[in-house]
């Protein structure tokens, strides 16, 4: 089975126009994935290639077009590379023997900006190379970098994965736990899941899959109901299960069913954690009790999706704020993976993520935080609205 893309490892690759970086996306994959040509700009949107990268594991590659694109859709485009950022866990910068320009300074600027670990490709040795001094430079930036030819180098790919290896970050190698941590092996664990309209046809969603994976993995007891037989499901127990996790939509049902004494809390509340900072969202969560009239709240998912009539980030969040304070209050979808200017907001509510990965929803923390906008997630806002955080997010703080 393919590793899901928003858990494998997203490598940017970065540069101007014709510094070679399709060429060494192609070298990379072994496979022509991007279009070569010596015309400039030849890369115009993202192009994406997941693949197994030994001893790495699965990682996926993003190939952006040139930081210089001065064609008529350029500012577009470029637009579009500095939005890959935000996914990036990595970021290879292609450069050649003119060494770092006012271009590739742009970027090194954002790469730091977003806690982006990053290594220096200097292509096109064969042809020319690099001058001392401008070698000279580049190590002021970074001691991670390549001297190659794309095209000619056999040992590039190696010596890539050397660079790589160095620059994985620690919660790429120390993958987070969804749920296993937080109970003990072979215990017992309900899990509430209601029959999303917005599902496929015979499936559950993913967050649901990975939990269910992940307690089996834990050699756990994994009992799986729909919210109207979770009754009967507890009281068939002989002693009581260690968790119960619901969907966030049936948060207030399942609450009022499950006895105080065993632990509860949502997928998407084990998913803030997993793909985000759960510290940041239930910080953030505090900004609704200071929300007035006319306030503006951003609703933000990863994925897109066609809404239903109970659509639970068009409806039912917005519907629960309104009742949580009170207020008249302006409030914003935005689906995919561009991040929006977030300024006139005074709230931003994050999907549980399960379809991106957790640099993203880390940069939009970032982001949000240099901001000063405060910032959670879907079940976090949830349970805060219905006066149970505090249940649900017990177990964290027990670990």
């Amino acid at each position: 089975m393919k590793s899901l893309k928003s858990m494998r490892l997203h490598i940017g690759i970065f540069g101007k126009m014709n510094s070679g970086k399709s060429s060494f996306l192609n070298k990379i994959t072994g496979q022509d994935v991007s279009i070569v040509s010596n015309i400039k700009g030849t890369t115009t949107d993202v192009v994406e290639k997941s693949m197994e990268l030994l001893p790495i594991g699965p990682v996926n590659f993003l190939d952006t077009a040139g930081i210089d694109d001065s064609s008529s859709l350029g500012e577009q485009r470029i637009e579009k590379t500095f939005n890959i950022l935000n996914r990036t866990d990595i970021a290879i910068l292609i450069c050649d023997y003119n060494g770092i320009e006012d271009f590739e300074k742009k970027l090194i600027e954002k790469f730091e900006t977003l806690n982006i670990p990053y290594c220096i490709i200097i292509n096109k040795n064969d042809i020319h190379k690099i001058d001392n001094s401008k070698l000279e430079e580049i190590k002021n930036y970074t001691n991670n970098f390549l001297i190659t030819s794309v095209l000619q180098d056999e040992n590039l790919i190696f010596e890539l994965k050397k660079l790589l290896v160095k620059l994985l970050p620690d919660d790429f190698v120390n993958s987070p736990s969804i749920i296993k941590d937080l109970v003990p092996e072979k215990s017992t664990v309900i899990l509430v899941i209601p029959i999303d309209k917005e599902a496929p046809k015979g499936r559950i969603i993913l967050p649901q899959v990975q939990t269910i994976r992940e307690l089996l993995d834990n050699n756990c007891i994994c009992i799986s109901v729909k919210e109207n037989e979770l009754e009967n499901a507890l009281n068939n127990l002989k002693t009581p299960p260690a968790l119960v996790v619901t969907d966030s939509q049936a948060f207030k049902k399942v609450s009022q069913i499950v006895p105080d004494e065993i632990s509860l809390t949502s997928f998407s509340i084990l998913f803030a954690r997993l793909k985000g900072d759960l510290n940041a969202f239930l910080d953030g969560v505090k900004a609704i009790d200071n929300l007035k009239d006319n306030d503006k709240v951003l609703i933000l998912e990863s994925c897109t999706h066609h809404p239903i009539e109970d659509d639970i980030g068009r409806v039912k969040i917005p519907n629960l704020l309104k009742q949580k304070t009170g207020k008249n209050l302006i409030i914003d979808n935005i689906s995919g993976h561009d991040f929006p200017d977030i300024s006139e907001y005074k709230l931003i509510i994050h999907c549980g993520a399960c379809m991106t990965n957790r640099k993203e929803v880390l940069s939009r923390i970032l982001l949000a935080n240099r901001a000063n906008i405060a910032i959670t997630n879907y079940g976090i806002a949830i349970s805060y609205c219905l006066g149970i955080l505090a249940r649900a997010t017990k177990i964290f703080t027990n670990q």
